[in-house]
């Protein structure tokens, strides 16, 4: 540009001089269309997903269900299957005698199997060699030979000892005398037999619950000053209980069928009954049917039982923290609490 001699004097600051020449505009950008917040990102890479194929799975079902459908039919309509003699001894006096005595032989021979695996778990975790060495010879012995021999020898008692009584030992005087088959008949044979087979497998499975307690939580009963005892019952057991209670129930519901072979040493129990009612009238499919229908009505029972007693017990349940912190925190009100 030039200047005439007519024009004023024109002055060029520093920043002018320093100012860069502006960038030429750039065209406007094209449209594009803004993914929606709710849809997600452009759709440009997305890919659908689908099931891979399995005929094979679906023919396994198709078959079970035509499995289950013919073996339905053929139950049914069988004409040797008489339908009305299950339906009349279903609540028959008998049956129910005997399905009281089932359930009393379970209840009371776990019961007193829950006392023995417990006594000797803790005798097998002891210091003392020989109460470990005693409790180990028990669950061997009890655990190694069958159910139905013990409760065959604990029903011939009285071909081993005639009498029994309570006395001096090593043939010293007796107090007290009883006959040994009017003590031990068919329903204390089966108890004895079932509560201490059951007590050597429990004793196991309470070893095995109380083994699985972080050792630091005796120590921080020790430090509360608690016993022995204390510590047991109140900080291990509760804790191990998770462990305990599905074998248990298992155990329990294995009972109650386990209870059957008790008719081998006529225990009256619901076998037992079953058994005289179809020797006598010749329904032996019938009458094993209503044993078997009040088999599965009393272990779908124990099941549905076992499975609350499991939520109860599971890991972070707010009853078992309530009851660890009552035991363990001194101060705090509840039963069971520390004083």
């Amino acid at each position: 540009m030039r200047l005439s001699k007519d024009d004023p004097p024109q002055t060029v600051g520093a920043a002018d001089a320093v100012r860069p020449p502006a960038a030429p505009a750039r065209p406007p950008a094209p449209d594009r269309e803004q993914p929606d917040a709710a849809t997600g990102p452009d759709d440009e890479f997305a890919f659908r997903i689908t099931r891979r194929p399995r005929p094979g799975r679906w023919c396994a079902v198709v078959i079970a269900l035509a499995v289950a459908v013919w073996l339905g039919y053929t139950v049914v309509v069988n004409p040797n299957l008489h339908w009305d003699v299950i339906v009349d001894y279903q609540f028959d006096a008998v049956i129910l005698e005997g399905l009281w005595v089932t359930i009393q032989l379970t209840l009371v021979s776990m019961t007193a199997g829950i006392a023995i695996g417990v006594l000797v778990a803790v005798m097998q975790l002891s210091e003392s060699p020989v109460l470990r060495l005693t409790a180990s010879a028990y669950t061997w012995f009890f655990r190694g030979t069958p159910l139905l021999v013990q409760l065959i020898f604990w029903f011939n008692l009285a071909l081993l000892f005639p009498v029994i009584g309570i006395g001096i030992p090593f043939d010293g005087p007796k107090l007290v005398e009883w006959q040994t088959n009017a003590v031990i008949t068919g329903f204390v044979a089966a108890l004895l037999g079932l509560s201490i087979n059951e007590g050597a497998y429990l004793a196991e499975i309470v070893r095995a619950g109380i083994q699985s307690v972080d050792p630091g939580q005796r120590e921080a009963g020790a430090s509360l000053g608690l016993s022995n005892r204390q510590i047991l019952t109140r900080v291990v057991l509760p804790q191990a209980m998770r462990v305990i209670i599905p074998p248990f129930g298992n155990q329990f519901i294995s009972m109650l069928k386990t209870t059957s072979l008790v008719s081998v040493i006529a225990g009256a129990d619901l076998m037992t009954v079953s058994q005289h009612l179809y020797l006598a009238n010749f329904e032996v499919i019938a009458l094993l049917m209503v044993a078997s229908l009040w088999y599965l009505a009393l272990t779908t029972v124990a099941s549905v039982a076992q499975h609350f007693v499991e939520r109860r017990y599971s890991p972070g349940a707010a009853p078992l923290r309530r009851r660890v912190l009552t035991n363990l925190v001194p101060g705090r009100t509840g039963k069971g609490a520390v004083s």
